[in-house]
């Protein structure tokens, strides 16, 4: 499969095979680990909100070309609360930017990305069992046909999501539960969504609309379990009327939507992300709540981040503690100004405290007034600056 040299990455999600990628066009030589067989998510409708920030970084990579026709873009952000006052903007033209982002489906770019990395470097149903970081290398067991084997790199990256990490001495990982869940669907409205992204702020949680598509939208609807669990029971025509309730007028009636799914939501953080050889990047390394659409994107900066220094890494230095504190350094304000800013917004804007409805309503009349601080915000969210 590979020799000591090779980086070994865990994960051929996308921002593993960003990473992949990103080495392949540098002649660094690389085996990603991949549990699923060959394209097994390419039929993955799931939507991902990409930054324009992340949209620049597959164009590096000379795949944004095939995906562009199947992303749909966002050149407004409406930002507002349920029954209260104020309200917020966002337009891409007013930050000379073509959007704010795009929405896009899981299986397209990991299809995209899948036929761009060679296939030779990629090693597809195979499990990590167990991850050994060490000096000069460290290790990981893999399961591929029942069958148990050792590899060993100078840097081995974990991109699963975690799946792999567990009794990793000196990694530890902090966990805050939201006590929500996420229900995610796509909904048709009765009026075009004007390529438009919503994002609602209400007592039991924000709830988001995406255009995806012509005429649909990515719904993201947030709240206690036992209120989401209720959402996923009813038939489709109280849901859609439950939803029309809740978000209100703005897009006409909701006319269908498909099947519904949902999961807990937590914030979960590594102390530290790397150790000996080993670079833990993307939502194995962080898990944010989706509000604002932070996650995937702050994992695709890691991703680009890290095969910049891999590539200019001296010889001998790869996977060095002196590379890895410099990528922990170079990452430190993103990862962490992610984190403080989607949880921010939760812990602000969902809940019922008494005249916390008008400050909120105040403090997003304000945002629409300041043209600073709308750019810093759009910064924010493009870049992670």
């Amino acid at each position: 499969m590979q020799d000591k040299q090779d980086v070994i990455i865990v994960g051929g999600g996308p921002v593993g095979l960003v990473l992949a990628l990103a080495l392949q066009q540098q002649g660094v030589p690389f085996t990603v680990l991949e549990a699923r067989a060959k394209g097994a998510s390419h039929q993955d409708t799931r939507a991902l909100a990409l930054s324009y920030g992340s949209r620049l970084i597959l164009e590096k990579l000379g795949v944004w070309d095939d995906l562009e026709a199947k992303a749909t873009a966002i050149n407004t952000i409406h930002i507002s609360q349920r029954g209260g006052l104020g309200r917020t903007r966002l337009n891409a033209t007013e930050h000379d930017l073509p959007a704010l982002g795009y929405v896009l489906p899981y299986g397209a770019i990991t299809k995209a990305l899948d036929d761009a990395v060679d296939s030779a470097n990629i090693v597809y149903e195979t499990q990590a069992t167990e991850i050994k970081p060490g000096a000069p290398v460290a290790q990981v067991v893999l399961e591929r046909q029942g069958e148990l084997t050792t590899l060993a790199s100078p840097l081995l990256v974990i991109a699963d999501g975690g799946r792999s990490l567990s009794g990793i001495k000196g990694i530890e990982r902090e966990t805050k539960e939201y006590g929500h869940d996420a229900l995610v669907s796509k909904v048709r409205a009765e009026l075009p969504h004007g390529n438009i992204a919503y994002e609602r702020f209400t007592s039991q949680g924000p709830m988001a609309l995406l255009p995806n598509g012509a005429r649909d939208f990515s719904l993201v609807w947030t709240g206690e379990k036992a209120r989401i669990d209720a959402l996923l029971a009813l038939d489709d025509a109280m849901f859609l009327k439950q939803l029309h309730e809740a978000f209100g007028d703005r897009v006409g009636k909701f006319l269908s939507v498909e099947k519904r799914l949902s999961f807990p939501l937590r914030l979960s953080t590594l102390k530290p992300a790397t150790a000996s050889h080993l670079v833990v990047i993307g939502n194995a390394a962080q898990t944010m709540h989706p509000v604002a659409g932070q996650g995937f994107n702050v994992g695709m900066r890691d991703a680009w981040t890290l095969a910049d220094l891999i590539v200019s890494a001296s010889p001998g230095k790869l996977g060095s503690a002196e590379m890895l504190n410099r990528y922990s350094q170079q990452r430190k304000r993103d990862t962490r100004g992610g984190i403080l800013f989607t949880d921010f917004l939760v812990n602000v804007f969902s809940n019922d405290v008494i005249g916390m409805s008008a400050l909120r309503g105040a403090g997003l009349g304000i945002l629409e007034l300041l043209k600073p601080a709308k750019s810093f915000l759009v910064g924010k969210m493009s870049f992670g600056k």
